[in-house]
């Protein structure tokens, strides 16, 4: 077999494929990046485009496909969204300068992590690519989103820890050490992101002398004691290979990094993905949408920065009593400065996104249209720092002096244009009157269309040719065009330049002196206007550690605001906090549901929880009674109450919480072979591993995926650890079906019984949605099913035997002979008497009858409504 020929661009690509062999190398070949062998077989799948080959009519034909320079950022998006990595190989010189085959780098490898294309990214979300080092029993853990320059440390000696935070960050790409490539805590980490992308690099990037040289030589500095994390090895040791791996794949300067900042889970309200996900706050669970979660509701931001910024705050509550409430009183000055507070918003509108704007500056990733827009952007401040010095919160008060950043929005004004184009390799960026030898450029061009005019003129005059055309194409340059019946009339002085069916192509003398002077002086202006564009560049860069300032700001005036805005619009309230264990919400709302049905229909619910008498609320009541609802709106006003939020209620006094805990509902996990009952066991296993007397725990319908049994069983002993847990107990909220468990009232102290009250009427049930004392007497299954659409002959039957269960006697005539063989087979003594008898129902009825304080007539009736009771239930 003939071997595959090698041509010098060929043996090109194989050297700089050799160095990628992990990535889709797209390699730039004039208009088009082409990619070659395995890569376009991937490519060509992916991206639905022609496959084809480069030698066709050899033996060994490459496979090849191609896209279009300038429509590459979609079918990047498309492999990276698929978690392939694309190295970029540009032409890195002029090809009219190259001895032989034009010069090509990689200049940047493209991977989830390492995003900064606007159309790539959601605006309000952070891309984080995380790293993970393992130093004996120490776990460093380091995040950074290189679109904002967002740069985090931290470290741990708990598994557990490291996994819940990788999961709250929620990273795009993972790097760990190739030699913890196969550690169990590793993988299981990788196990839980699911399809999340993981990049092995070299061990020496995570050795400690390594890591540490290049956090000091990136910040310039003589430790790292500036920034709080001297003593943070193992996070050194995430931190430094981050920033190592980051800086080999983007080939760029990173100095819009200009921090590192270290923290600790206990810093926080600690609440983990599966509570988080539970409430609903990002995402809702049943659709996979924003809409129907607490973050549409509530993210009333202006600009991006300010919606990551307020996800920061939901995800990171904060745990210090004064941080809180410092917050809290910006916000509650910027709901009563309503004025200043809208004029504020309105401001905001034309501020840009300075955050992943600086660093697309920075990082040479932009276009002068970037510049414009961070003119506009600081053109904005003046105004908005004169409406922000109305406010007395220490929050609304920026204490950099931002003339410097008033004298660069001036230097951009003066030489962008306006509009300018989306490519900074045409021309047209720079305003004429910037830069005099532009000018000059400019006006050969400019006269040049003049002088092309006069000249067509002159040569259809001169010749008589009155289809006669003064033309210009990048192939050919300038030539004058006749067609073919009037080329017998052409001067001899016409040079023909080309043949075509219906016409001829000429050049002359004077359109050749044209032509040089014009093309020279257009590359002359798109190189100018490169160097003057590069200047400016370099020195906003300067600025870009102010820019980032000016942005961390604004992004919390934009939430203070908008958070203030949602108080104003929806009725909440400043939540006012403790350290006294008390949690106190009188008339809450859950501040999404309140929106999903008709004004003033909802139906407000009062919690009161402390640490003395009303530790453990066990909440009973039918299906569909707004159970769920009341737990989920108690966790969500924590959580909001410490993110800075108020709050939807008409008072809550909130005891600051140290962790969250939310157990509602529970599905099975196929992929990794967990039953419904496995995950939820799970996760109440995680609730009573890691709850404080400082916590709140929310549990909804533990042990129903059980026999009935071992579900009371499990769900009593629960309620009893949590209410002895390290002899002071934890504040819960206990919903249940198993009315059993209300019996725990006069066992433990701090239990208290609650119900989801509803009203019957006719067999017929009304949901009151009213959270009221005492315990609820019946489920109302068979009532919850009849209105669910269950067919009346079911209804009915299902009566029957209710009656039966309750009065003890089963119906063995009315099932199967096998199921009556069973049921007789079984002679072991019954463990709870689950159901109450009928003639306790009555019972019941008659001790909640105050007959003193009947009429006769009444009596009548209640006598008749019970003989009905009795007909029914037998």
């Amino acid at each position: 077999m003939s071997e595959l020929k090698s041509t010098p661009m060929m043996s090109q690509y194989f050297s700089i494929k050799e160095q990628y062999k992990d990535s889709i190398l797209f390699f730039r070949m004039g208009d088009f990046y082409e990619m070659f062998f395995e890569d376009a077989e991937i490519a060509s799948k992916v991206l639905d485009i022609t496959l084809t080959s480069r030698n066709k009519n050899e033996d060994i034909p490459v496979p090849m496909c191609g896209i279009p320079y300038k429509a590459a950022e979609a079918y990047i998006a498309r492999l990276i969204s698929r978690d392939y990595k694309v190295a970029i190989c540009d032409q890195v010189e002029d090809p009219k300068n190259a001895k032989g085959i034009v010069r090509r780098e990689v200049v940047r490898v493209i991977t989830p992590g390492m995003i900064l294309e606007d159309t790539l990214l959601d605006a309000r979300i952070n891309n984080f690519v995380a790293s993970i080092s393992k130093n004996g029993e120490v776990f460093g853990l380091s995040c950074l989103d290189i679109s904002t320059g967002t740069f985090r440390i931290s470290e741990t000696t708990v598994f557990e820890d490291v996994l819940d935070e990788i999961l709250r960050i929620k990273p795009s790409e993972v790097v760990v050490s190739e030699k913890n490539k196969d550690d169990g805590d590793i993988l299981c980490i990788k196990k839980s992101l699911g399809s999340v992308y993981f990049s092995f690099i070299n061990d020496n990037s995570f050795s400690i002398r390594n890591s540490r040289d290049t956090l000091l030589n990136h910040f310039s500095t003589r430790s790292l004691e500036g920034f709080g994390c001297e003593d943070l090895q193992s996070g050194i040791c995430a931190a430094g290979a981050l920033l190592s791996y980051v800086k080999e794949t983007q080939m760029k300067s990173l100095s819009h990094v200009t921090g590192l900042v270290p923290y600790r889970s206990s810093d926080f309200l600690i609440i983990d993905d599966s509570s988080f996900r539970n409430l609903d706050v990002f995402v809702n669970q049943r659709t996979g949408q924003k809409t129907g979660a607490l973050i549409d509701i509530i993210d009333m931001t202006m600009t991006p920065m300010g919606g990551r910024l307020l996800r920061n705050w939901l995800r990171y509550p904060l745990v210090d009593l004064s941080q809180i409430d410092a917050r809290l009183d910006a916000v509650d000055e910027a709901v009563r400065l309503r004025a200043e507070r809208e004029i504020s918003r309105n401001i905001l509108k034309s501020v840009a996104d300075l955050e992943r704007l600086g660093s697309r500056i920075t990082m040479n990733r932009c276009s002068a249209r970037e510049f414009v827009a961070l003119k506009r952007s600081l053109n904005a401040l003046p105004e908005l720092w004169m409406v922000l010095s109305t406010f007395e919160s220490p929050l609304f008060d920026f204490q950099e002096n931002l003339s410097d950043l008033s004298i660069l929005a001036d230097l951009i004004d003066q030489a962008i244009a306006e509009d300018p184009p989306a490519s900074i390799n045409e021309g047209g960026m720079i305003k004429e009157g910037y830069n005099s030898e532009l000018d000059e450029l400019i006006s050969i061009s400019r006269d040049g269309k003049s002088f092309l005019a006069k000249l067509e003129a002159e040569e259809k005059e001169k010749t008589g040719i009155s289809s006669l055309k003064v033309k210009y194409n990048r192939v050919f340059g300038y030539f004058i065009e006749v067609s073919k019946a009037a080329s017998e009339n052409v001067p001899a002085s016409y040079v023909r330049k080309q043949t075509l069916v219906n016409a001829e192509r000429y050049i002359t003398d004077e359109l050749k002196v044209f032509e040089t002077k014009v093309l020279n002086a257009y590359e002359e202006r798109v190189a100018l206007e490169l160097a003057i564009f590069e200047d400016i560049r370099l020195e906003i860069v300067k600025h870009n550690p102010s820019i980032l300032k000016v942005a961390s700001f604004i992004s919390n005036i934009d939430c203070l605001t908008a958070i203030a805005q949602v108080a104003e619009d929806n009725d909440y309230v400043r939540p006012i906090m403790n350290n006294d264990g008390i949690i106190r919400i009188e008339d809450g709302r859950h501040p999404v549901v309140e929106k999903t049905i008709d004004a003033g229909k909802y139906v407000p619910n009062s919690i009161y929880l402390d640490n003395n008498e009303n530790q453990i609320l066990i909440i009973t009541g039918p299906n569909m009674a707004g159970k769920s609802t009341v737990l989920r709106q108690a966790a969500l006003t924590v959580l909001m109450a410490q993110s800075g939020f108020f709050v939807p209620a008409a008072r809550a006094d909130i005891s600051v919480t140290d962790r969250v805990f939310v157990r509602v509902g529970a599905s099975d996990n196929l992929a990794s072979g967990q039953s419904t009952f496995m995950v939820e066991m799970e996760e109440t296993a995680n609730i009573i591993n890691n709850a404080t007397p400082s916590s709140l725990v929310v549990m909804d319908e533990i042990g129903r995926g059980t026999s009935t049994f071992d579900g009371i069983s499990i769900a009593w002993a629960i309620v009893e650890y949590l209410h002895d847990l390290s002899a002071s107990g934890v504040k819960t909220l206990f919903a249940t079906h198993y009315h059993e468990l209300t019996e725990l009232d006069a066992i433990k102290p701090r239990v208290k019984n609650f119900n989801i009250a509803v009203k019957e009427w006719n067999d017929e049930i009304i949901f009151l949605h009213r959270l009221v004392e005492g315990g609820a007497s019946r489920s109302y299954g068979i009532q919850v099913a009849r209105l669910a659409g269950i067919p009346h002959e079911i209804i009915a039957r299902s009566k029957k035997i209710l009656t039966n269960l309750e009065s003890g006697s089963h119906d063995l005539r009315s099932v199967s002979q096998g199921t009556q063989a069973r049921m007789q087979k079984q002679s072991r003594p019954r463990q709870l008497e689950l159901f109450r008898k009928p003639e306790n129902v009555v019972v019941e009825i008659l001790k909640g009858i105050d007959i003193l304080s009947l009429t006769p007539l009444e009596a009548l009736n209640k006598l008749s409504e019970l003989k009905e009771k009795i007909r029914d239930i037998r």
